[in-house]
């Protein structure tokens, strides 16, 4: 294992893979620098003087500037650096060359669905249409995985505070999540609960819906049931005896669609399991299959990278107003737009928004961006795609699944128990924290810090996405853990 690792050739500070002691030497090429203090694991230590104003070099990119004079060795962090992003930003398309490989199919073991796409799992989904029936969709949902037929996986309730009370935009957010949710390919049978009087009520719903196939997706009114248990169960064992009939078959990886999201980062989240992530995503659109990145917030101060990849100058404008957008949804909200870190990302080595973004965006990997993607709306071109989502985890896993997402790779520094509607993989940045939280972690990417070759280790990710899309069951399912979260933005009445 190497003591550290400069990412790029031009870095002027390395990054400590384990705690490099005050007083010790490290021989980073011709330089030679002594560490002026002791430097926490995945945290960053000056190769040269940095002068007061100057720019930190990481990943070949600024992460900010110096406060204060830094000398070679210097602990390089929040103490010391600032972030050096504005405000709103006027971009210019500078288009870079990007290549995509064409590389052979292959399948698993999927549920073809009659719109032409296909679920990874067959279960049989309770959306509530507002917060008021949780604890009915709940209930039900336990009643009826003692009674599951045929091929049907299990019967989850997503309970959530919403679908009333909401005005505007907000509430056609909800909407559009709803049935988004309704619609997805991971359902092979969906029962819609609703209350009665709420403003997103299932006929206001239906059209958001679109046609529906009636033997797949049911409505329950609660108020004009006698009994919504028992009319519930009924429904759903019906949903069930559907559900139940379809069988797993030899489906093309050409229609997996992958949402990535990482949270609780750390300093080696950048330089082991989002570029894994990343070369996973190129294989992936080798065959034709999709990806999707979100959490924009994390994108401010690498959003140029993303942006000169674009396919062509239409996308490159979308991509600018995608990042703008949320930028003036931070000030509109009185709020700092760089006010990230996170606490946990501050322990675990990364100093700066840029810091983390130019890190967060390594899980897109080099291929072009085939389509930018407003909330809650649905993927429908092959290829990367950008979605307008915050970085909240549970809301931006949950907006990966409504826009299409049948899998989500999660990757993590210091791990989380969280799921999200859809089998949600966990990637450790590193081997300490997958050897401790063995419950949590699916996938190990620390190993690339103890020379394990990133392009092996990018084939057996795939090889483990397909054995999970072809029915191996991820952590967070073996917990039972089903978690959506909508993104609320404006008035509760």
């Amino acid at each position: 294992m190497k003591d550290y690792i400069k990412i790029h050739e031009n870095d002027n500070v390395i990054v400590a893979v384990k705690e490099i002691a005050a007083g010790e030497a490290v021989s980073a090429g011709e330089v030679q620098v002594v560490a002026n203090e002791t430097i926490p694991a995945g945290h960053k230590m000056a190769l040269c003087k940095i002068a007061a104003g100057g720019d930190v070099i990481k990943y070949g990119f600024r992460i900010g500037n110096a406060k204060a004079d830094i000398a070679p060795g210097d602990w390089v962090h929040t103490h010391n650096v600032k972030t050096a992003l504005g405000d709103l930003l006027e971009y210019s398309y500078q288009p870079v060359e990007t290549t995509q490989q064409v590389t052979p199919d292959v399948t698993f073991m999927g549920y073809p669905r009659p719109d032409g796409s296909a679920g990874v799992r067959n279960e049989v989904w309770i959306i509530p249409t507002v917060g008021c029936v949780n604890n009915i969709a709940t209930a039900l949902a336990k009643s009826a995985n003692e009674r599951l037929k045929g091929t049907v996986e299990e019967v989850i309730a997503f309970p959530h505070p919403y679908g009333c009370s909401q005005m505007g935009e907000d509430q056609e957010h909800t909407r559009t999540i709803l049935a988004d949710l309704v619609r997805h390919p991971n359902a092979g049978g969906v029962l819609v609960l609703g209350l009665g009087c709420e403003n997103s009520n299932i006929d206001v719903l239906k059209p958001y819906i679109g046609e529906t196939d009636a033997g797949r997706v049911k409505y329950l009114v609660c108020q004009e049931a006698e009994d919504e248990m028992e009319t519930g169960g009924r429904l759903l064992d019906e949903l069930i005896a559907y559900a139940g009939k379809c069988e797993r078959e030899p489906v093309s990886v050409s229609k997996l669609v992958v949402g990535m999201k990482c949270g609780g980062s750390d300093g080696f989240s950048g330089i082991t399991a989002n570029p894994l992530v990343g070369r996973f995503s190129d294989i992936l659109l080798s065959k034709q299959g999709t990806t999707i990145l979100t959490e924009v917030p994390e994108m401010f101060g690498a959003e140029t990278l993303l942006m000169n990849r674009c396919e062509n100058e239409e996308l490159f404008g979308q991509t600018v107003k995608l990042i703008n957008d949320f930028k003036q949804y931070f000030k509109d909200n009185n709020q700092t737009i760089y006010e990230n870190p996170s606490p946990g990302n501050k322990k675990g080595g990364i100093s700066t928004l840029e810091d983390k973004s130019l890190g967060c965006t390594q899980k897109s990997g080099s291929a072009p961006v085939k389509g930018v993607l407003a909330y809650g709306e649905r993927v429908a071109k092959a290829g990367l795609n950008l979605l307008s989502a915050p970085g909240n985890d549970l809301v931006a896993a949950t907006a990966l699944a409504a826009s299409g997402a049948q899998i989500v790779l999660f990757t993590t520094g210091r791990g989380t128990p969280f799921a999200s509607p859809v089998p949600t993989v966990k990637i450790s940045s590193n081997s300490t924290l997958a050897g401790k939280k063995k419950n949590w972690i699916d996938f190990n990417a620390g190993v690339l810090l103890e020379d394990k070759d990133l392009e092996e280790t990018a084939q057996e990710l795939f090889a483990y996405v397909v054995a999970v899309a072809s029915g191996k069951k991820v952590r967070s399912e073996e917990a039972g853990f089903h978690d959506m979260a909508i993104f609320k933005q404006g008035v509760t009445l």
